[in-house]
């Protein structure tokens, strides 16, 4: 048996989406001055990038990138962060992930904060694929994709591609 790979999003689609959320979380943070993007390795934390990007060229809006590394397979909570959760303390922190299937990583990147006093906490999904196993909510979300269990999602971000297939 033959796996098909379908292509989901070209280059300028994701960009269309990513600007779409740039907008919504500036829409959503007007009243900031500064926010945290924690991008969760490895594809989350170049999709955070690309909103830290956008959110300099629209805004005045200081942005903070925080790369989250979580052990995604585990089954307690082992993470490491370039920056300490607690420099967050009493500010808005985004979450960002490229593709949302079971919630857990998302449960397990918002557990990184649980200790600190934040003002609030947002998620981003590039593509929910709409299979959580996980209370989780995604605030922001390029597009929602019903796939069966056994297909596959993924981000494809390189330097001489960018699209999202599903195998």
């Amino acid at each position: 048996m033959t796996s098909k790979k379908i292509q989901v999003l070209d280059k300028k689609q994701i960009g269309q989406k990513l600007n779409r959320i740039a907008y919504q979380i500036l829409e959503d943070n007007f009243e900031e001055e500064e926010i945290f993007l924690a991008g969760i390795m490895s594809r989350g934390y170049l999709l955070a990038g690309r909103l830290k990007k956008i959110l300099a060229e629209i805004s005045d809006l200081k942005v903070h990138l925080i790369k989250l590394d979580i052990e995604k397979d585990s089954r307690s909570l082992k993470a490491k962060t370039d920056i300490a959760p607690e420099t967050c303390e009493n500010k808005v922190v985004i979450l960002v992930d490229d593709v949302l299937h079971t919630g857990r990583t998302l449960v397990y990147g918002v557990g990184v904060f649980l200790n600190v006093p934040l003002k609030k906490i947002r998620t981003v999904v590039l593509v929910d694929r709409s299979h959580k196993s996980y209370p989780v909510h995604i605030d922001f979300t390029g597009m929602q994709l019903s796939t069966v269990a056994k297909e596959h999602v993924q981000l494809v971000i390189n330097g001489q591609e960018e699209a999202v297939y599903l195998t």
